[in-house]
């Protein structure tokens, strides 16, 4: 890893940023310990969109549905801010169930192959039991 000339913090490849480290940067950034710029900053990353990409990539805001907010909001504001707060939520929610959902589907596969399975073999037992009498 190389150092910067002109502040000696270490200059970074993309190679170098771990998932956790940048699970821990987005984190940190969330809770507001940190601004963009100041985690730019203070872990030497040289790109201007990095951070951006990961907060979009492993962050909990629903960059789709981003809202500027700079002023005071209208109460319309505040409205499509709350949908799209519902939206995110929603969609937390489908990634939350999908799995449960998966894993009943296996189930209820698992058991009907098990029946098929079954049923074959008393099939099977039953023309021995004739073949054999």
């Amino acid at each position: 890893m190389k150092t910067s000339a002109n502040n000696g913090t270490p200059k970074r490849t993309q190679k170098d940023y771990s998932l956790s480290f940048k699970l821990q940067l987005v984190e940190e950034i969330e809770q507001g310990f940190l601004t963009k710029s100041q985690a730019k900053l203070k872990y030497g990353i040289q790109g201007d969109s990095t951070v951006t990409k990961w907060l979009q990539k492993y962050g909990n805001f629903d960059w789709e549905n981003q809202l500027p907010s700079t002023r005071s909001k209208t109460p319309e504001q505040r409205i499509l801010e709350l949908e799209a707060k519902v939206k995110l939520l929603e969609k937390q929610k489908e990634r939350a169930e999908h799995p449960e959902e998966q894993a009943n589907k296996k189930v209820i596969i698992f058991d009907m192959l098990v029946d098929m399975a079954k049923k074959e073999y008393d099939e099977q037992t039953t023309k021995l039991k004739k073949k054999t009498v």
